[in-house]
């Protein structure tokens, strides 16, 4: 009787556990996350590839003006950073016999008229960089009265990195673009027989046509590096990478609803578009032009705008 009561109890308490381990299974519907896109599709353009580098303006050339005769500056006709033409009267000497017996000479023969004055000329156009005397003062012969910096010799000077030679001791022209938005067509004209031993760049002369500019200008220098012709192209925004730029891809739309990654292989750049040089895709394929930062390789997208 007891060992049949412990039968009876044993079985009910089993039933009881299973029915309370049983228990009904809640269906969860989590909304799919679908990203609102915009799409592109890829150009086929030609496309070039610029190096830009800087050149500084400079005159390469100074003429300086001397005394030819020892004695007193009376006039002064120029200015520092002033321009001054070829020809043109820049100082007035008198000597120091004129300064000291002139006046005697005259008065004992007023027919005689004796002035000690000595006009200097400029030999050259350009902007006067130096003035060394003042008016009234003393100087002897050959010393310097002043230093011009001559107009003809005002060019851009480029520091070329030397593994760049090629793309640029190739071109007669190059493209020089001032700090106003103002294009300059420069010519190469020469280049420097040294190397700065620490930059391990090269100085090449670029001469241009605009001579009132001033000097210590920097310009940027575009350099065609490479040219293509009818060449394949997207957006930059479409084209992703990791974080060392070692691996490229786009996002693809393959339907109405859905984007996979497509790894691609680069080839130039410009201002806003990327060379795609594979794999070939159609003309009627679409990418995702923005909202395809850090989407997975299939992807919901919902596209806004085509």
């Amino acid at each position: 009787m007891k060992r049949t009561f412990l039968y009876i109890f044993l079985l009910f308490f089993i039933a009881t556990s299973c029915q309370s381990e049983i228990a009904p299974q809640e269906e969860t519907n989590e909304p799919e996350i679908v990203t609102p896109v915009t799409v592109t599709s890829f150009s086929t353009d030609d496309m070039t590839e610029y190096i830009e580098l800087n050149a500084t303006s400079t005159f390469l050339q100074k003429a300086y003006i001397k005394a030819n005769a020892s004695g007193y500056i009376t006039n002064m006709n120029l200015q520092i950073n002033k321009m001054v033409f070829s020809g043109q009267t820049v100082f007035t000497l008198k000597t120091k016999e004129a300064q000291s017996i002139g006046n005697t000479i005259n008065l004992l023969d007023t027919s005689f008229k004796f002035s000690g004055m000595i006009n200097i000329s400029a030999g050259t156009s350009g902007y006067v960089s130096e003035i060394n005397h003042q008016l009234g003062e003393y100087v002897q012969e050959g010393e310097q009265l002043a230093a011009i910096s001559d107009i003809r010799s005002f060019v851009f000077i480029l520091n070329l990195p030397y593994e760049l030679r090629p793309f640029v001791l190739n071109k007669k022209t190059v493209e020089l673009l001032l700090p106003d938005g103002q294009i300059l067509v420069g010519n190469i004209a020469s280049v420097m027989p040294t190397v700065d031993s620490a930059s391990q760049t090269q100085n090449v002369v670029i001469s241009v046509r605009e001579k009132n500019l001033p000097a210590n200008l920097i310009a940027k220098v575009k350099v065609v590096k490479t040219a293509r012709i009818n060449t394949t192209s997207l957006p930059k925004q479409s084209v992703l990478s990791n974080e060392a730029q070692t691996d490229f891809w786009v996002m693809k739309v393959i339907d109405s609803t859905t984007a996979v990654k497509v790894p691609v292989t680069k080839g130039i750049e410009t201002n806003d578009r990327i060379e795609i040089l594979s794999p070939k895709f159609l003309n009627t394929d679409k990418f995702l032009l923005t909202g395809n930062y850090g989407l997975s390789d299939t992807t919901k997208v919902k596209i806004i705008q085509q």
